[in-house]
């Protein structure tokens, strides 16, 4: 019979199963016999004092048996998953979508992507790269395809003021999630702190976390209205005291999102200079996700951190050409900043995805180099993106306020949050778990009895303040006009079913 050792080195050796029979050149059985204590024994009884030779079998078999369950023990007792990932493989977004997906008839406005057709030029583009010059079906350089990164470097060189190294100032990622990944992991370190803040998009926490950092959080507070007055994103505002008491001298990394997901926030030059001055006191990093930076309304300004006094040296500028175009699928993201910082983005860069895809790459290039020879006219597209998605938002904001909502208008960004406070004390008593926090219980009813769609807003603060904001939600506007026509007859039916 042939035998091997067992693979946990138990020192039992391993053969085919065999009837008592088998010595004597009858059919092996096809399962083992019953496993227990009292195995050995059993068999023992059952065989005659001659039958020594299937005795031996059946101890071997018995052996075996108990070596595949001490086997089968160890590997389901071994821990699978990094400790890294405990704590983050909920992420309640994901939820959300999910449940989206799974209702008939429903509007999506909870997801942040436009769902009508990129400008003309960015498809011509891209086709153009697919069905061009056929060496863009392979490789390019590994931190970024070269027309990429020199129209980049060209064209935010100007609006932040500096001479930019295509090769060393430069870096192209997976979207700007894999540019804002790549840098917590390379500067991140364990027990360092990062400074998020709240709302905040909900994968800056993980991120921090996985690098071995403690998040540390300050929140943005709306300030008081008039009765009757509408709220905006520009009233909520940090309060500067409780921001300074936030650095330490373990302070690593401070995270900025302006325009902000999911508020709309633009933040002012003076709000900036403030966290400027910080950072440079107390040496800290300075990352900067920017990703909605050309939908900014109503005469607001976005302005780059990098381009303040001191701030090019210590800050990473994350940029979006999903956002930028129009593009969410196409996944090409960038990184700006200092040599001294972007040498080790590139570390983690070539030590992980490597490289980006090619042929999209090929494709924003081309749109950025359209948009350098438009830009500031009427004919470019960062210039009527806005203009649209202004008019999308005012839509969306008189058609929620019909229904009783209290949108707080945005500055920026894709998405506005709206006060859902006297839903709460009409139907406070939603079906969900009783520590759910209203917002989420409001979101999941709306999508089952409405067909409408939204984020909760809780789910973008930490734990101990969400118990704070749960009387908001979060809409994306940046919609088709069909989609918000759609919108405008469910909120209708809702209206009337409550009309006595």
């Amino acid at each position: 019979m042939e035998s091997s050792l067992c693979p946990k080195m138990c020192g039992v050796r391993a053969g085919r199963w065999a009837t008592p029979g088998w010595w004597r050149g009858e059919e092996p059985c096809s399962s083992p016999p019953p496993g227990g204590a009292d195995t050995e024994a059993v068999v023992t009884e059952q065989l005659p004092p001659q039958s020594e030779p299937r005795l031996t079998l059946h101890l071997l078999c018995l052996q075996l048996t108990l070596c595949l369950l001490c086997c089968l023990q160890l590997t389901m007792a071994k821990r699978l998953q990094a400790q890294r990932l405990d704590g983050i493989d909920y992420s309640p977004r994901v939820e959300f979508v999910q449940l989206a997906s799974e209702e008939a008839d429903v509007v999506n406005l909870g997801q942040g992507f436009p769902d009508f057709s990129p400008p003309e030029f960015a498809v011509e583009a891209f086709q153009h790269a697919v069905s061009g010059d056929f060496m863009l079906n392979q490789y390019t350089k590994a931190f970024g395809y070269p027309p990429l990164t020199k129209i980049l470097a060209s064209f935010f060189g100007k609006l932040l003021g500096q001479e930019i190294d295509p090769l060393k100032n430069v870096l192209v990622t997976v979207g700007a999630y894999g540019a804002l990944f790549t840098a917590f992991q390379a500067l991140v370190d364990e027990g360092d702190e990062v400074i998020i803040i709240e709302p905040f998009f909900d994968c800056y926490e993980p991120m921090t976390l996985m690098a071995g950092g403690r998040p540390v959080f300050v929140s943005l507070k709306p300030s008081p209205t008039q009765k009757g007055e509408p709220d905006s994103s520009s009233n909520w505002q940090l309060d500067p005291t409780e921001l300074a008491s936030k650095f330490t001298s373990r302070t690593k990394a401070f995270i900025l999102n302006t325009p902000n997901n999911p508020l709309g926030k633009v933040f002012s030059k003076e709000e900036l200079e403030l966290v400027a001055s910080l950072c440079q006191q107390h040496d800290v990093v300075c990352i900067s996700d920017e990703v909605y930076q050309w939908m900014v309304f109503d005469g607001f300004q976005h302005i780059s951190i990098a381009s303040l006094p001191g701030m090019w040296e210590r800050t990473l500028t994350i940029g979006s050409a999903g956002k930028t175009f129009s593009v969410t699928g196409w996944k090409v993201g960038w990184v700006l900043g200092p040599d001294s910082l972007m040498k080790h983005l590139r570390t983690v860069h070539q030590n992980s995805v490597y490289h980006c895809a090619t042929q999209g790459q090929a494709a924003v290039a081309q749109s950025f180099e359209r948009e350098q020879l438009h830009f500031g006219r009427p004919s470019s597209y960062f210039v009527q993106l806005p203009q649209y998605i202004q008019r999308c938002r005012d839509h969306m904001i008189q058609s929620l306020q019909s229904m009783g909502f209290r949108p707080v208008t945005p500055q920026g960004s894709y998405f506005l949050i709206t006060d859902i406070s006297d839903f709460k004390n009409k139907m406070p008593d939603l079906p969900g778990a009783a520590d759910e926090p209203y917002d989420r219980r409001f979101v999941k009813w709306m999508i089952k009895n409405k067909g409408l769609v939204a984020i909760p807003m809780s789910i973008f603060f930490s734990l101990p303040h969400q118990k704070f904001f749960d009387h908001y939600i979060r809409f994306c506007f940046v919609k088709d006009e069909s989609t918000l026509r759609a919108m405008d007859q469910k909120l209708q039916k809702w209206k009337a079913e409550l009309t006595p």
